[in-house]
């Protein structure tokens, strides 16, 4: 068997735990993947079986889509929900702070990050400065510069928004991007919640495209090891040929 599993990631999985499951469902011992999704994250992860993962090296480009949620008012050390709490409203002694922000605000906010931008990379990432993972200096408490990286933002827009409990010092918002290889959303919204003055993190995110590799071909765990228990996991075996030239 070889060729292409689209897996809907399930949350708590690193992208080395999926092709773990699917190497040991399949006895296929070539398994890789053409982008990592942070366990926190869901979604697309396409999956390469056997011959299929010479080619991942020309899907590892590909244009990324994303739909997030990000908590204004709390920030935590690497960005997103699994992080520690670094600074928040709650901390700071002031439940009022900060006040409501509208969907208008953030969505003027969010013209700064649409089109061609410089990103710092966070320092919970796994790009090398001086032969060194970022993210084993960051959790020895170091933090190094880091040079900015160009990326494309596409489209940048909210979704929703999820007004906070009456007790809650944070608000949400829910917000759609399509974005270049490379770009790190937790980073983007870590920017956008220092621009609006009160901090965000990223606390939730799926990702609906991988091009050419949308969520809706995608399938769950579950689903595959059922199919892989009564011999039809190549049902849903996708041909790399007909998504590759030459």
């Amino acid at each position: 068997m070889e060729g292409i599993i689209i897996v809907n990631k399930p949350k708590d999985w690193t992208s080395f735990d999926v092709c773990h499951k699917i190497r040991r469902l399949t006895g296929i011992k070539k398994v890789g993947h053409s982008g990592t999704l942070d366990p926190m994250a869901t979604g697309v992860l396409p999956v390469f079986l056997g011959g299929a993962t010479k080619f991942i090296e020309q899907f590892l480009g590909a244009d990324k889509a994303y739909l997030g949620e990000m908590t204004l008012g709390i920030k935590t050390d690497t960005g997103d929900a699994y992080g520690k709490v670094r600074d928040s409203n709650r901390e700071m002694g002031d439940s009022n702070f900060p006040p409501p922000i509208s969907n208008l605000h953030i969505q003027e906010i969010f013209k700064k990050y649409t089109g061609e931008i410089d990103q710092v990379p966070p320092m919970y990432s796994a790009i090398k400065v001086n032969g060194q993972r970022l993210y084993r200096l960051a959790r020895k408490g170091l933090e190094v510069k880091r040079e900015p990286r160009k990326i494309n933002i596409y489209e940048l827009r909210l979704t929703r928004d999820v007004s906070p409990i009456a007790t809650a010092t944070a608000q949400r918002f829910q917000f759609y991007v399509l974005c270049s290889k490379g770009t790190y959303v937790r980073q983007l919204v870590m920017d956008i919640g220092d621009d609006l003055g009160c901090g965000a993190h990223l606390s939730a995110l799926e990702r609906t495209l991988s091009h050419p590799f949308h969520i809706s071909q995608a399938i769950d765990i579950t689903t595959i090891e059922n199919l892989a228990k009564i011999g039809k996991l190549d049902t849903v075996v996708l041909s790399v040929r007909d998504f590759v030239n030459g």
